[in-house]
C-alpha cells in the first residue's frame, strides 16, 4: 500500500534540507549493495530524526536496530559534547560498513555499536537515556518497551518506527500480516499506559512518539 503519494514524497524531499555527502553516499551504497534497502530511514525521516535530536540535545541515546547506520548518524548530530549513542543490531555482517560511515561522519567516538540480541544488550547497559529509537524486529517492540522504560529519563522520549507497517494496520484483521498485528499490539499497549503520552506521526512508515511523563 502506498502510504504517501510519490508526488507528495518528492515535494517533501524538495523542501527538506539535503542529505550531507556522507549520508548521500551511505544511502546510495545501501541501495546498491545491501538486501532490503527500504529499511534505511532515508532523506526525510533521517532529517526528522536529526531535528528531534537537536531539539532534545540528548546526552544519551539508545537505538535498537542499526541496519547500515543512517539513522544513528542522524540522531548523533544533536548529542551534547559529552554525549554517546548506543546502537544495537544482530547483523554482524554490516558492522564494518556502519563503522566506516560513523568514522566518515565524525562520530566514531560518539556512537558505540553493539552486536547481539537487543534484549541482552539493553540489560548490559547501565545508562539513563534521554531518547530511544526502536527500529528492530517488530515482534519484539512490546518487550523492548517494557525493558527500556526504567532506563528512560522522566520527560524522555521513545520513537518507534514502522508502526503503520506499509499500511497493513488499517486492513481487515484477516488481511494483516504478523508484523502488522505486532505493531497494533504495541500501539495498544502504549495507548493503555498512563505513564506515557504519545502521538502517531504519519511520516514515512509511521513513527510513534512517546513521552515518559
Amino acid at each position: 500500500m502506498e502510504l504517501i503519494p510519490a508526488a507528495v514524497e518528492a515535494f517533501s524531499e524538495k523542501y527538506t534540507s539535503p542529505e550531507s555527502g556522507v549520508l548521500y553516499n551511505l544511502n546510495r551504497e545501501t541501495h546498491l549493495k545491501v538486501e532490503l534497502p527500504h529499511m534505511l530511514s532515508g532523506h526525510v525521516q533521517g532529517q526528522f530524526l536529526r531535528m528531534i535530536s537537536y531539539m532534545i540535545r540528548p546526552r544519551r541515546i539508545l537505538e535498537l536496530g542499526t541496519f547500515t547506520g543512517y539513522s544513528a548518524i542522524c540522531l548523533a548530530a544533536g548529542l551534547t559534547d559529552d554525549g554517546v549513542l548506543h546502537t544495537a543490531d544482530v547483523n554482524e555482517e554490516l558492522e564494518t560498513l556502519c563503522r566506516q560511515y560513523f568514522e566518515e561522519a565524525g562520530y566514531s567516538d560518539k556512537i558505540k555499536m553493539h552486536i547481539g540480541k537487543a534484549t541482552d544488550i539493553i540489560a548490559q547497559l547501565d545508562e539513563e537515556f534521554d531518547l530511544i529509537f526502536i527500529d528492530a524486529d517488530k515482534a519484539g517492540y512490546v518487550h523492548y518497551y517494557d525493558q527500556v522504560w526504567e532506563k528512560l529519563k522522566p520527560g524522555g522520549f521513545i520513537l518507534a518506527d514502522n508502526v503503520l507497517y506499509h499500511g497493513q494496520v488499517v486492513l481487515p484483521e484477516s488481511e494483516q500480516g504478523s508484523q502488522a498485528k505486532a505493531m497494533i499490539r504495541f500501539c495498544e499497549k502504549v495507548l493503555a499506559d498512563d505513564r506515557a503520552e504519545q502521538v502517531l506521526l504519519t511520516i514515512r512508515d509511521g513513527v510513534l512518539m512517546i513521552r515518559k511523563k
